[in-house]
């Protein structure tokens, strides 16, 4: 039997994870890790004591057509990667790595080019994490480096419309 690789350990951890998600649309799991440490763990879901839009049955967004990836505002939910940093300590973070998953909630398959939004981007680069690996597939993933977020500063503000 073949030992699963460690980027796919922690793919899968991520994975299960997103179960624990509310939104209607898409769900995401993240968990991040230092030194072969999970420091936190998040899921796509309303914040504490607000409805969650799976028991309000509706997504605002998908009610008024929203593509993905646009006016985030108006949704409900936390992003995962947003709820893993807020329940870490950022000397924790400094140097670690992020670990994406992302199902589509109405079928269960994984999000195609997923990534983090460019919230959460910035969100990533403030908190020091140094690497985001994304699932692609069962077995494939793709690894990216924060520091290319940071130096590709014009690329995150044409995502943002400045």
């Amino acid at each position: 039997m073949l030992r699963r690789d460690k980027h796919n350990y922690y793919l899968d951890i991520a994975e299960t994870v997103l179960e624990r998600g509310t939104c209607m649309r898409r769900n995401y799991g993240s968990i991040i890790v230092k030194n072969d440490e999970i420091i936190s763990t998040g899921y796509t879901g309303s914040p504490r004591g607000r409805k969650n839009c799976i028991d309000l049955k509706y997504c605002i967004r998908e009610k008024n057509n929203i593509p993905r990836g646009t006016h985030y505002e108006l949704c409900r939910s936390v992003h995962s990667e947003a709820n893993a940093i807020i329940s870490a300590s950022r000397k924790d973070m400094i140097g670690s790595t992020l670990y994406l998953v992302g199902k589509n909630a109405k079928d269960g398959t994984l999000v195609e080019d997923a990534n983090s939004c460019s919230m959460c981007k910035r969100l990533i680069i403030n908190a020091g994490i140094e690497n985001v690996v994304i699932r692609k597939t069962k077995d494939e993933y793709r690894v990216i480096n924060v520091q290319d977020w940071i130096d590709n500063d014009d690329s995150l503000n044409a995502e943002m419309g400045y």
